[in-house]
């Protein structure tokens, strides 16, 4: 599984950093989306946000410099994302380097200013570690008496059968922040997983929510564990909602989600926690 590796990624005193990139807020007309910037300017925020989705697609490169081809079969990235950007706001991509090609890291992102736009941790290979996003008790700050997410409860999501076409990700080629080699072979790009794993648990989340909000990603963790999860198929997405709680901004969730192959093997994982606005909800008007 070749892969192209940027020439503009560096080692330094114990980091590997990548090229300044600019990521693309691709969804800045989505109407009633926190990446439109009239939304966003709305509820305080400087403008559309990219999403943090987007800014997982900056670490391929440094992470195949840190970790070789494992990181796609057997890789980890954790990410707790801690301030917005907007849209073609350079940043970058960094990690501690392992000891070898394998362990976990620290890794986080940075605006060009050296704001810190998202932190957590990278692995490959057998860890016995918890990750960043693993290492948070999800029932930490629980809601008592949820508005917008008071039709939720903790416990499964049902599996269902979800086809994987290549042809969104390839539409996609002119704004992947990183394009590699393998996804000429329909190998899937950090974002691609997220999509897949996001997009029917999200649904279904959404089903049972109540009144209108904005939701935004809070945090985000994609786990290869036989990867790497490749397109144009189709495979078993279940998973869990592990947990509901609030802020005094926001109320939100988190889930857990997984894609398995024909013959059920475990493929890819993904936890993620998806906020919600209160300032955006009819719920929390006064």
């Amino acid at each position: 599984m070749a892969q192209r590796i940027d020439e503009g990624v560096t080692t330094r005193d114990g980091v590997i950093t990548g090229p300044l990139r600019e990521s693309v807020n691709q969804a800045r007309e989505m109407a009633g989306s926190i990446h439109n910037d009239a939304v966003a300017s709305k509820l305080g925020f400087r403008g559309g946000t990219v999403a943090g989705s987007i800014h997982m697609e900056l670490f391929p490169p440094v992470l195949l410099e840190a970790f070789g081809d494992e990181w796609f079969r057997r890789g980890t990235l954790s990410i707790n994302f801690k301030n917005p950007t907007t849209d073609r706001e350079p940043v970058r991509a960094l990690v501690d380097a392992p000891s070898g090609k394998s362990g976990q890291v620290r890794a986080w992102i940075e605006r060009e200013d050296g704001l810190l736009v998202g932190e957590g941790t990278a692995s490959a290979g057998d860890v016995s570690e918890k990750t960043a996003l693993q290492s948070i008790d999800p029932n930490r700050f629980a809601a008592k008496a949820p508005r917008i997410l008071g039709g939720l409860e903790v416990g499964p999501i049902p599996e269902k059968r979800v086809e994987m076409p290549r042809a969104a990700q390839d539409s996609r080629r002119e704004v992947i922040t990183e394009w590699l080699d393998s996804y000429d072979d329909a190998v899937a790009s950090p974002t691609t997983v997220v999509h897949y794993l996001y997009g029917y648990p999200s649904r279904f989340i959404g089903r049972v929510t109540e009144g209108e909000a904005v939701g935004l990603f809070g945090a985000i963790e994609i786990r290869h564990v036989n990867g790497p999860l490749v397109l144009d198929r189709t495979y078993t997405i279940g998973g869990e909602i592990l947990g509901i709680g609030e802020s005094p901004k926001t109320e939100y969730v988190w889930f857990e989600s997984y894609a398995d192959d024909d013959d059920g093997a475990r493929v890819a994982e993904m936890r993620m926690q998806l906020r919600w606005m209160k300032a955006s909800s009819p719920l929390y008007a006064e």
